[in-house]
């Protein structure tokens, strides 16, 4: 009798042991949905306020694309040491800097400082979201994660970031209207918005260097960090994983697709005529698509296959862009609305879903973060050399045509990438028959 009572007590403690480590592990993943959330949309205020930051900061269009172009050559360079970093420190003390860091900066650019302090912020956003930050999130997250869990803790992080960036981008279109409407200049309506996401980031940090608890370290990771293990070793095991370099051409053309989206706003303006207050607004209606299709890509993944959604993502989204490239006359506001929001649901179902197929690459453990660094080298490469191409089109084709060109390169990209993951796909399968 007493043994089943006791037998009972350790399974009642057991059960709840579940329960509070469930809590803890999904309380985490909160706290780095947060983070990435927050971590963006400061660096990439173009989206909503491109026109009014070339008026804020007396700038033109091609000394923005060379910010950016700046930029993605900063995480180019940042993706692989980010992975190694990612091995050997702590998340908690890696996502806290990261906040820090591009909220700090972000209080500068409110300033409206020289150019040559411009080219300073934008480098220490680059190595601030890319360097101390990307790797880590990732890892953190597929972690977090079990196997079959995959696909809906990706796409609940690219679609829950992007509940974050929409709720953030509507405030700041708010703020942005209500100081226009006071008839306040570019600089002056701009800047509460500045602060808004600058704070965000400074308390998202705080919070998370509270919170995030330290990660243990596997046998794995206590090897690497003391030098057992080799780091040319550890590049051939990882040259020798065909599914990893195919992982990293999807995202490339992926991510390029996602970039298109950068140009509605002013598409908008410039194409139809709209003010800046309505191309925001419907780019943040744009941007409250994130959470449907990162999310509802993820749970359809887990339960189809995360390659199958994310090809027919891929099509549909690629499709969708050429679509707008073949009816640019057309001046039906709503027609245009419904084109910008399928595009960005699936986009956002490619962004939560391209991270999700790295646990089919069946990467070791304590090479996950180098894996993901030389990954994102690669996938991110657009950040680098597409601002440049948008700005020598539009120096060469401006208008229409412009936006023409610029969209139809894209969507080629597109349909590669559609390919690709198709081809990688069929691996997977085979390699799943054969075991």
């Amino acid at each position: 009798m007493s043994d089943t009572v006791i037998t009972q007590a350790n399974q009642a403690d057991w059960i709840a042991g579940q329960k509070r480590h469930a809590l803890k592990r999904y309380f985490q993943f909160a706290l780095l949905l947060l983070a990435a959330g927050a971590i963006y949309p400061l660096l990439y205020l173009r989206q909503n306020f491109e026109t009014t930051i070339l008026k804020a900061f007396s700038i033109s269009t091609g000394d923005l694309s060379e910010f950016y172009s700046m930029l993605g050559v900063i995480y180019a360079l940042s993706y692989l040491p980010s992975g190694w970093l990612a091995d050997k420190v702590s998340p908690r003390l890696l996502i806290t800097f990261s906040l820090a860091a591009v909220g700090g900066l972000g209080l500068w650019f409110s300033t409206y400082p020289s150019r040559f302090e411009l080219e300073i912020i934008f480098v220490g956003w680059g190595l601030a979201a890319g360097l101390t930050f990307w790797a880590s999130l990732i890892k953190g997250v597929k972690l977090l994660a079990s196997a079959s869990e995959q696909g809906r803790f990706f796409g609940i992080l690219d679609g829950g970031r992007g509940l974050v960036e929409a709720v953030l981008a509507t405030v700041a279109v708010s703020i942005f209207a209500y100081m226009s409407n006071r008839g306040a200049v570019p600089q002056d309506a701009l800047r509460p918005v500045i602060y808004m996401y600058s704070f965000t980031c400074l308390t998202i940090a705080v919070l998370s260097f509270i919170f995030l608890d330290a990660a243990k370290k596997t046998k794995e990771d206590s090897a690497a960090a003391k030098g057992k293990v080799n780091l040319i070793q550890d590049l051939k095991l990882l040259l020798a994983i065909p599914q990893l370099w195919l992982m990293a051409l999807i995202i490339f053309c992926g991510y390029q697709l996602f970039w298109a989206t950068y140009s509605f706003s002013a598409y908008l303006q410039e194409g139809y005529g709209l003010t800046a207050v309505a191309a925001g607004f419907i780019t943040v209606t744009k941007l409250w698509m994130r959470p449907v299709g990162g999310i509802a890509a993820g749970f359809l993944g887990d339960k189809y296959s995360n390659e199958t959604v994310l090809t027919g993502s891929l099509l549909l989204g690629s499709l969708s862009l050429f679509t707008l490239v073949a009816f640019p006359q057309l001046k039906s506001i709503y027609f245009l609305l419904f084109i910008v929001v399928l595009i960005g649901v699936m986009t956002y179902a490619v962004r939560g879903l391209y991270w999700a197929i790295l646990d089919k690459c069946h990467v070791p453990l304590h090479v996950t973060g180098l894996a993901i660094g030389i990954v994102s080298l690669i996938g991110y490469l657009p950040d680098i050399f597409l601002p440049l191409i948008n700005a020598a089109i539009f120096k060469h084709y401006p208008g229409a045509l412009g936006f023409k060109l610029y969209f139809g390169y894209i969507a080629t990209w597109g349909l590669l990438g559609t390919a690709v993951a198709f081809y990688f796909k069929k691996i997977v399968k085979e390699k799943k028959d054969q075991s």
